[in-house]
């Protein structure tokens, strides 16, 4: 494998999220994955207008980049809107959730390294 390499984030790459953690309409596409790196993922995510994820906690810290559109990220105390250009950092084992806003589409690189997922059962948010 070259020491260094291209990818190009291509929204026609990108395909349907079938994940039970996303409500509405969302579509991923893998940037990076361990086909390319031992400690890092990197997938770009489109929500759709008012698509969202469940709340959820991550065994690793998270980061999120915001490449287009408009969005939010939130916590049980707190939410904050999220546009192009921004970035939120989320600590391991925080309950969150992030998605688009009402009537516009939303797209973030999700920076993670490989750990643990866990949904939350609770559907209220």
């Amino acid at each position: 494998m070259p020491g260094i390499r291209r990818i190009r984030i291509d929204p026609s790459e990108a395909k349907p999220a079938r994940d039970p953690i996303f409500v509405g309409a969302v579509a991923t596409q893998e940037v990076v994955n361990e086909a390319h790196a031992e400690l890092l993922r990197v997938t770009a995510v489109t929500f759709d207008d008012g698509a969202r994820n469940r709340p959820h906690r991550h065994s690793t810290d998270q980061v999120l980049v915001v490449t287009s559109g408009r969005g939010f990220i939130a916590t049980d105390e707190e939410t904050l809107s999220l546009e192009s250009g921004d970035v939120a950092f989320i600590a391991k084992g925080t309950r969150h959730w992030h998605g688009a806003s009402s009537g516009v589409s939303f797209t973030h690189l999700s920076i993670l390294t490989p750990g643990h997922m866990e949904i939350d059962d609770a559907t209220t948010v």
